[in-house]
């Protein structure tokens, strides 16, 4: 974590020019490979759990676990994406590798869902279950399929983001702005063509043209990546970037029994790492896991004060999940013909809220805030702890409605014998996308202004984390329901393919407490870490008025405290 950046290089190591490398013409490439990746992952995990079912034959609980296992590990990889970027490969060359390897995971899968030895045999009847399931050579070739996605798709993730970013000064906060808008239009455009014209492809004209469909996208996401290549500017990786944080830790653990040292610049929250500027005679000279730089404690202190802000929006990922899982097979079990000739994929609802989001997000920026900037005289009209908060109230409101179209489509189809449209399942998929356009961005934009030096990479994947441990939360939460609601006579809430037969609604209203509770709970968290900050602000602008008001000299944040070896204990 250095103090200032490298020079930027560029492909051949050379130093970048800023006449022929970076800006909007070099992020382009980017963008593409952005949307061209978006669109192929999203076409094949949005409507996986359809695949297993009806073609590898597993059963429901088991089918909607490996799908959020599968996302779950998409975005716990992007922590190894991150972490490799900024150590050792730098941004450009951690897409080239693994972009290559989720390109190798499409052609696999696509490889095997058109050919009849690698799959169970055909069966009709998969919702008794009693059909033979995939196993053995078959099993084994499906998952080692859908893991090399995952690892390339982890591992590119957080570095379109960053490197795009990269493609610019940090002066040039307008073009970073328009960036980011630009990324975020590119990935709902993405997953709008993914859940319509791809799901469209899987549903009509078989699973194996439709992976291979999403084989063919990737492979132009490639194309672009590496077309960009003359015109791209590359930061170096600064070196383990995770070291620094442990030697703040082990230099505090050290020196626990001493006095914290008493700098104006240190900030009071988590006064015990204070003790890792500590410098005692019998250390070594320029031994850094025995005392440390105040820039490098503060640093390890910010990481650790947004971690109950990043672990509460774990449960807003965790309906996420419902909604690619359960609520697509919800839309299985109802009436999807627009006209007599013409079907609804159900996995292409999940295309509405990013229909939404492509009009919205404009209007958010250009009508929303500056109305509510009139009443809260703050520059983004909420502030993003507010921002992320209303996104995770929303998205217990999404629930609500989940769990009364559940009820309602469960009452018509075993009570009446009929058939609900398939459009009453809309409404929790627009609550969502509401939702995710506060909390996602939000938190995206939140750990970005972190600004920690030589972290931007590593920081942007740890938002992906918060998807994938909601991801595997959900799949956690649906076997512990299923064992506790388990009783003799009767099933578990989501033990059966037949939804008629399963309590859905019930784990709906389930999830929806459970959402609410979460969002009380990060209202505290929330003001927690408004109070550190305030703190610290307050600290800063003591330095402000020493050096100001009475011409004291501030300690250089480079310098470290002496103290000799009989200092007295703490």
């Amino acid at each position: 974590m250095s103090d200032e950046r490298s020079t930027t290089i560029d492909w051949r190591g050379r130093p970048s020019n800023p006449q022929k490398h970076g800006g909007m013409r070099a992020s382009t490439f980017i963008l593409g490979l952005q949307g061209f990746e978006i669109m192929a992952i999203s076409a094949v995990g949005s409507n996986l759990i359809t695949y297993l079912i009806n073609e590898m034959h597993f059963l429901l609980p088991e089918s909607a676990n490996i799908v959020t296992n599968f996302v779950g590990t998409i975005f716990i990889l992007a922590l190894l994406g991150g972490y490799l970027a900024d150590s050792y490969l730098g941004c450009y060359w951690t897409m080239l590798i693994f972009a290559f390897i989720e390109l190798s995971g499409f052609v696999v899968l696509s490889v095997q869902a058109h050919l009849p030895q690698l799959k169970p045999p055909r069966c009709n009847d998969v919702t008794t279950g009693r059909c033979i399931k995939a196993q053995g050579l078959q099993s084994i070739i499906f998952f080692l399929a859908i893991y090399l996605v995952a690892l390339g798709s982890g591992c590119v993730k957080p570095n379109m983001i960053a490197h795009g970013a990269d493609q610019f000064d940090r002066n040039q906060s307008k073009m970073l702005s328009r960036y980011f808008n630009f990324i975020y239009f590119a990935f709902s455009i993405g997953e709008l063509i993914a859940l319509t014209a791809l799901i469209y492809i899987q549903m009509n004209s078989g699973m194996g043209i439709g992976f291979t469909v999403s084989a063919v996208v990737m492979a132009l996401g490639y194309i672009a990546l590496i077309s960009g290549t003359p015109f791209y500017i590359n930061k170096p990786p600064q070196g383990n970037i995770l070291t620094p944080i442990a030697q703040v830790i082990v230099a505090a653990s050290v020196k626990r029994k001493h006095v914290c040292p008493t700098d104006p610049q240190l900030t009071p929250r988590f006064r015990f790492l204070n003790k890792a500027c500590i410098k005692l005679e019998e250390d070594g000279k320029g031994s850094k896991w025995k005392h440390c730089t105040l820039k490098e404690v503060e640093q390890v202190k910010t990481l650790i004060s947004v971690v109950p802000i990043f672990a509460c929006t774990i449960i807003f990922n965790t309906i996420l999940a419902q909604l690619q899982t359960f609520s697509v097979q919800q839309g299985t079990s109802m009436n999807n013909h627009l006209k007599n000739s013409f079907k609804i994929p159900p996995a292409s609802l999940q295309a509405i809220p990013y229909l939404m989001l492509i009009f919205i997000v404009p209007l958010y920026d250009s009508v929303f805030v500056p109305f509510v900037r009139r009443f809260t005289h703050h520059e983004s009209g909420l502030t993003l702890l507010q921002r992320i908060g209303f996104g995770l109230l929303l998205a217990t409101f999404s629930m609500i409605s989940a769990a009364l179209t559940e009820t309602k489509r469960r009452n018509e189809a075993v009570v009446n014998n009929n058939k609900l449209s398939i459009f009453w399942i809309t409404p929790q998929f627009l609550i969502f996308g509401l939702s995710e356009m506060l909390t996602a961005v939000g938190l995206i934009e939140f750990f970005y202004k972190q600004a920690l030096n030589g972290m931007e990479t590593f920081l942007t994947a740890v938002t992906y984390c918060s998807y994938s441990f909601g991801f595997f939360l959900s799949s956690m939460l649906v076997s512990m329901v299923n064992k506790v609601t388990k009783s003799h006579n009767e099933d578990g809430w989501l033990s059966n393919n037949d939804l008629n037969k399963n309590r859905l609604d019930l784990f709906y209203w389930f999830l929806a407490l459970l959402s609410f509770l979460n969002f009380i709970i990060y209202v505290f968290c929330a003001r927690w870490y408004s109070q550190l900050q305030g703190n610290q602000l307050v600290q800063d602008q003591f330095v402000s008025a020493s050096e100001s008001n009475l011409g004291t000299k501030v300690v250089d944040p480079e310098s470290v405290y002496k103290l000799n070896s009989n200092v007295t204990s703490s």
